[in-house]
């Protein structure tokens, strides 16, 4: 399999053209249902199983459950700038220096995987009563030196969940795993 194809297993993000609200439903339906399939994907695994990288120069498992929270906790936080504020510009954080710091490195998963409920139900009941102008309104993501809006973010972070998931299925369906 190419590295491409590892580091990307259901491809890279695209930016939605135009609001489409079915599309919107099913971007929010799989937010909502990640946490559940996470931890049914990582929940049983051993100590070892937790410590294997999901591609050569990438993450450990464990590491990427600890980044997925960190990810989603920021992501709520930036639908509440948005709402809130005048198309704030977000703060960017350096994914790759937090996976290193010892906390994502070595404390178990169960706290991130409780962290990813609690952000995930407050996000989904609150992304499900935005009217299309709310879901319309914009911030600015210094890293990719664009606008978006929130029915953007909304597909942006289905993707980054089902791409983590993913990745996590992925490795166990290859050589490296053990069981």
């Amino acid at each position: 399999m190419s590295l491409e194809k590892l580091r990307y297993p259901i491809g890279r993000f695209k930016k939605p053209d135009i609001f489409d609200e079915e599309v919107l439903a099913k971007h929010i339906a799989d937010f909502s249902t990640f946490p559940a399939s996470l931890k049914k994907e990582v929940g049983n695994l051993t100590v070892d199983q937790l410590e294997i990288v999901y591609r050569p120069g990438g993450w450990t498992i464990r590491q990427l459950v600890h980044h997925c929270a960190e990810s989603h906790m920021n992501a709520f936080a930036r639908f509440k700038f948005a709402l809130t504020e005048e198309k704030p510009t977000i703060k960017p954080y350096d994914e790759a220096a937090w996976a290193e710091l010892s906390d994502s490195r070595t404390l178990p998963i169960e706290p991130s995987l409780r962290m990813l409920e609690g952000i995930h139900e407050r996000l989904t009941s609150l992304l499900l009563t935005l009217s299309r102008e709310q879901l319309q309104r914009k911030l600015v993501h210094p890293e990719h030196g664009t606008d978006f809006q929130l029915y953007e973010m909304c597909a942006m972070y289905a993707w980054h969940s089902n791409h983590h998931l993913a990745h996590v299925k992925a490795v166990k369906e290859s050589k490296r795993w053990k069981k």
